[in-house]
């Protein structure tokens, strides 16, 4: 392992270095998975015809972000039934091509979802793409399909409510799935962990993932996300009730937190969509609802739900539904009403809570050039300025919904509405 960690390093340093200098947005949060972007001169105003470089029609709705890189960006949607990439020229503003993944949409929670929801990533080559159909595939510049499997053929018929729109992580050669889901039964064992091989799609392994979860808990929409450090390296995954810390070699469980429920005592309709945050020394792990907020310390073995030396703080209040970010020592928290929490890194001290919009909240906070971008689903996006104290900085609405989080690439910020691409900025 040590080896992959020190090759990685080495490479990683090289990517950011790209990135920082490119600017692109290769996944869902960003370059470095933290939802934060080093890109400068991004406006701080616009409206739906102030500030608008262009905007794109997409084939149909969703809700995954854009990936972008270099000229391009990669968005997935529906076109009727149809499941499709879509590629962008964002010089241009125009679509270069679309191409047909799948087929067989489902629409969830009225207008908010459907089999268009995880987003895709790429590396500049290639993008990797899946619908929560269960249809994976790996897509080249050009459009042509290099590869494409079906998640549900490989590893068991999906059993989720939403469906399954946790959206794998793409790290060197490897693509890393969790697939959390049952039939509520705390005796069944249907979640898997997967590792495949991005070249190819061959699955390079595959673990269970048990727990005592049971009822809609047993179904997450989270995403998996790496911890790496000088000295460590995991894959995490979240729902059914815990955390858990795999091996990347193996995905053999190193340790498993829980504890995650309200004071209250078990809540049946705990399931977990907000994704976890890390940063160097922390993992900031969110729950569900009426549920907390649990700051841990990387490292240990087996449950650490009671080894409270691993636990640095709790807060009683989480993100329903964004990821939390970290930023400059303070963990940022939107809730699902638009309030904004911010807390100290190492103590969980709040130094406030404040008011944004007042719509809901399904995307992740993203921060760059001295600004926090917080989206609500009505099209407003508050514009914060980070630190102590709450700043609210503009609100600038395209008056359309939206729920996918924003990406950053160069001088723009790129806005997924629903039937929509939008790039905002020069």
């Amino acid at each position: 392992m040590q080896n992959r960690l020190n090759s990685f390093l080495a490479l990683s340093a090289v990517l950011i270095a790209a990135t920082a200098y490119g600017q692109d947005w290769p996944q869902w949060r960003g370059p470095q998975s933290n939802g934060i972007s080093s890109a400068k001169g991004l406006p701080a105003t616009w409206s739906k015809t102030e500030n608008v470089a262009w905007r794109v029609e997409l084939p149909g709705p969703g809700g995954a972000t854009p990936c972008l890189w270099g000229d391009m960006a990669f968005i997935t949607s529906t076109s009727g039934d149809d499941l499709v990439l879509v590629a962008v020229d964002t010089k241009a503003g125009k679509i270069k091509w679309q191409t047909k993944i799948s087929e067989g949409d489902k629409v969830v929670r009225g207008d908010e979802g459907n089999a268009a929801s995880p987003s895709p990533s790429t590396d500049g080559k290639h993008v990797w793409v899946n619908f929560s159909n269960g249809s994976l595939a790996c897509v080249d510049y050009q459009g042509k399909i290099v590869w494409n499997v079906n998640l549900q053929e490989r590893f068991g018929q999906f059993k989720i409510a939403f469906g399954m729109t946790s959206t794998p992580i793409l790290d060197g050669d490897r693509l890393y799935l969790q697939l959390i889901h049952g039939e509520g039964n705390a005796k069944t064992r249907e979640a898997t962990i997967a590792c495949l091989d991005k070249a190819t799609g061959k699955t390079v392994w595959k673990t269970g993932r048990p727990s005592e979860a049971h009822s809609e808990n047993e179904h997450s929409y989270a995403s998996p996300v790496l911890y790496r450090d000088t000295e460590q390296e995991f894959l995490l995954t979240h729902g059914a009730d815990y955390i858990v810390a795999h091996d990347l070699e193996t995905g053999d469980e190193l340790w498993r937190c829980g504890g995650l429920h309200p004071p209250a005592g078990y809540d049946p309709t705990l399931r977990f969509v907000s994704s976890p945050a890390v940063a160097p020394g922390i993992i900031i792990v969110p729950s569900a609802k009426r549920g907390i907020t649990l700051a841990l310390k990387p490292g240990g073995k087996g449950n650490l739900t009671e080894q409270t030396d691993f636990h640095l703080w709790k807060f009683s209040i989480t993100p329903d539904v964004p990821s939390p970010l970290i930023l400059n020592g303070i963990v940022y928290l939107c809730r699902e009403n638009g309030n904004l929490i911010a807390l100290d890194e190492k103590t969980g001290e709040q130094f406030y809570e404040a008011r944004t919009n007042r719509d809901r909240h399904r995307a992740s906070p993203v921060y760059a050039d001295g600004k926090i971008f917080l989206s609500g689903r009505n099209g407003v996006v508050s514009v914060c300025k980070p630190g102590k104290e709450f700043e609210l900085i503009s609100q600038n609405s395209l008056e359309e919904p939206l729920s996918a989080s924003p990406a950053i690439a160069g001088k723009r910020i790129y806005l997924r509405t629903f039937n929509a691409l939008y790039a905002i900025g020069k």
